[in-house]
């Protein structure tokens, strides 16, 4: 494995400095964002309240209006909203904040401000380009609108490229990451020996997969809104008993989007450039915004209108960064451990966050919150691989796809390999590039539906 790892590893790295280092896909993902939002005339301003009011007026834990082969719209955002409320809310923000600062979270909001009309646009397009398979199942999603925006061989290069890389970057790779996050945390938080958390994940998981669409619809449906009510309980708890700090926190995040050095002086070295940088990174990389995972969940969900969807998935990414993200930045800055050059960075920064204020509850009450986060999100990943291994090579392959899933599962919680994480990182930006020239391709499709409504709809 060493060999392995030392022969492609520089190779991993040179393609990630191209894609994250050099900016690339924080251009293109924002770029995009901003062109949405500006040919959308901001449908993440005008529809957001009735966006809201959709989501959470009426809807059913109960998946009624799901039937067999699809989801209800909740059923879709839930999924949607367990795969982008991961690690990266928790792990993720912790590390911005240390490698960014404060300002971080700032650049964090504006991407996942644009990247609302981003996601309007996928799940748009997602809804309008799905079909029927050939059990009469609805499917669609990127490989779906990537072959309606380029036909002939272009467009079937393309949509296999995504395929294979959502496939590696979530299905395989990503979820050895998640599993690693979650035995990591209850060995430092309770002393339980990875391998144990790792059958448990793996059984659970497998029992989970073989249900198919509708098991996994109705998990994420019920353990979403519990995972972010439980999650919420605590931050607000701390941030009451830390209530003193919270101003100051509050407006460190303004001044150190533009003025790091005010705050932490020159000697931290952070910079403007390396805020925006963590901040937009981070963000995207939680939300998800552009990067073609969710668009699978909400090409099922069973609505009268496409726009219907495309709006509810606009509340995916509001929760996901303004509130969610939101509150482990708060807890962080409000507890006063923020510091450069710290070794407390990552999920142990956050446990240590949450400690402050909860005292010795707090390591434990961070590794539960981050079993159902990442937990939740290998049950949506593992789904949107899926959906990519049917397109490649037919309904037939899914229950090796799975297997094979369960047990990277099982190895990841008990190995943390460099190789596999930057890979990961990898095939994540890279599948943005197909879906993203797609997205704006195709522009003309959302931004009419999004102009379109009247102002009495």
């Amino acid at each position: 494995m060493n060999a392995i790892s030392e022969t492609l590893n520089p190779m991993v790295n040179a393609v990630n400095g191209i894609l994250w280092d050099k900016n690339l896909l924080l251009f293109l993902l924002v770029g995009t964002g901003i062109f949405y939002s500006l040919r959308t005339r901001f449908v993440q301003l005008r529809r957001f309240r009735a966006a809201w009011n959709r989501v959470f007026a009426n809807f059913s834990l109960n998946g009624d209006k799901a039937g067999k082969d699809g989801m209800s719209s909740f059923q879709a955002l839930t999924t949607a909203i367990a795969a982008q409320v991961g690690t990266g809310n928790i792990a993720g923000c912790a590390t911005a904040l240390y490698s960014g600062g404060p300002g971080a979270i700032f650049w964090m909001w504006i991407s996942a401000f644009f990247g609302m009309a981003t996601m309007y646009g996928e799940a748009v397009l997602a809804q309008k380009t799905r079909v029927r398979d050939e059990y009469g199942h609805l499917s669609g999603g990127p490989v779906r609108y990537i072959r309606t925006a380029f036909k002939g061989p272009f467009g079937i290069f393309l949509g296999a490229f995504f395929s294979v890389a959502i496939t590696l970057a979530l299905g395989f790779m990503g979820n050895m990451v998640q599993s690693n996050s979650i035995s990591d945390a209850f060995f430092t938080a309770f002393g339980i020996p990875k391998v144990a958390v790792g059958v448990l994940c793996a059984f659970i998981a497998g029992f989970i997969f073989i249900g198919g669409i509708s098991r996994i619809a109705s998990f994420t449906e019920k353990i979403v809104p519990v995972m972010a009510l439980l999650y919420l309980i605590g931050g607000i708890a701390v941030l009451v008993i830390n209530y003193r700090n919270l101003p100051a926190a509050v407006a460190s995040i303004f001044i150190c989007a533009f003025h790091p050095q005010a705050v932490f002086g020159a000697a931290s070295g952070l910079t403007v450039r390396a805020a925006m940088r963590y901040g937009v990174a981070r963000g995207l990389f939680s939300n998800e915004a552009g990067m073609g995972s969710t668009p699978h969940a909400h090409a099922l969900a069973k609505v009268s209108d496409p726009r219907e969807q495309g709006e509810t998935a606009m509340v995916g990414v509001f929760i996901d960064t303004f509130i969610v993200l939101n509150m482990t930045a708060l807890v962080i800055l409000s507890s006063g451990l923020l510091e450069p050059g710290s070794s407390l960075t990552g999920t142990a920064l956050a446990q240590a966050a949450f400690s402050s204020g909860l005292g010795r509850l707090g390591s434990g009450f961070v590794a539960i919150c981050l079993l159902f986060f990442a937990f939740s999100t290998i049950i949506s990943w593992y789904f949107f691989g899926e959906t990519n291994v049917k397109a490649l090579f037919g309904a037939g392959a899914v229950k090796i796809y799975a297997c094979i899933v369960v047990l990277c599962i099982l190895v990841g919680s008990m190995l943390k390999v460099e190789l596999v994480w930057n890979m990961s990182d990898m095939f994540n930006g890279l599948m943005v590039i197909p879906n993203l020239l797609a997205v704006l391709a195709l522009h003309h499709v959302a931004a009419d539906a999004a102009t379109e409504r009247t102002e009495t709809d």
